[in-house]
């Protein structure tokens, strides 16, 4: 089962995302809209990982599920993207855990409940 859902805005083949844990949602429907994602993610108990803000600030107003990791760097090279986030992933899944939004910048992480 899927525990994160993964934005259209996000790489579709993107090695740090491959495995059952991992669903993108370009497999659910390419025309999804961000509330038929949410109640997907809602009802599944998933975290989306998305680009998108309009999730982010969906979930300041409301509880989890679903728990929202919000990448906010901009466009990088997918080699530089991967780096940075193979390296943070194992802290970003951790604060995902503890709080409802992590926002995921170059140089920092932010958990906000």
């Amino acid at each position: 089962m899927a525990a994160f859902l993964v934005d259209v805005n996000l790489p579709y083949r993107f090695g740090l995302w491959a495995g059952p844990e991992y669903l993108h949602v370009k497999n659910l429907g390419e025309t999804w809209t961000d509330s038929q994602i949410w109640q997907y993610a809602q009802a599944q108990g998933v975290t989306i990982i998305s680009k998108d803000a309009d999730f982010s600030e969906r979930i300041l107003l409301h509880e989890p599920p679903p728990r929202v990791i919000h990448i906010r760097f901009g466009n990088l090279k997918m080699r530089d993207f991967h780096q940075i986030l193979s390296t943070l992933w194992p802290d970003i899944c951790e604060l995902s855990r503890q709080y409802k939004l992590v926002q995921v910048y170059q140089d920092r992480l932010e958990g906000i409940d």
